[in-house]
């Protein structure tokens, strides 16, 4: 995985600041590759609660982590109950790893 332990810190402490604290994050895509450079961010954020606001909380997580991570592409999926999944999400929650 190409992150480091203080950016896991970061990524799952925004997560909780902004979904609140019964949400798990995955990374998925390049960055779970060692022998990849460069890639964005993809996050998966699921909760077992209905989210509100859904696309503001993105937007909002996504600010904060650019401030506190650095101006880099960062790119988030939500899941909640009555999220219709479809092919990207389900290759996020197969592959994603638990931050």
């Amino acid at each position: 995985m190409r992150l480091t332990p203080e950016q896991v810190a970061i990524i799952k402490q925004a997560a909780v600041e902004v979904f609140g604290d019964r949400v798990s994050v995955k990374l998925f895509g390049s960055r779970l590759d060692d022998a990849v450079r460069g890639g964005d961010i993809d996050l998966l954020v699921e909760s077992p609660d209905i989210i509100e606001s859904r696309m503001d909380k993105m937007l909002t997580l996504t600010a904060r982590l650019q401030l506190r991570l650095g101006d880099q592409p960062i790119d988030i999926l939500v899941v909640d109950p009555a999220t219709p999944l479809n092919p990207v999400h389900r290759h996020a929650i197969q592959t994603g790893r638990s931050l």
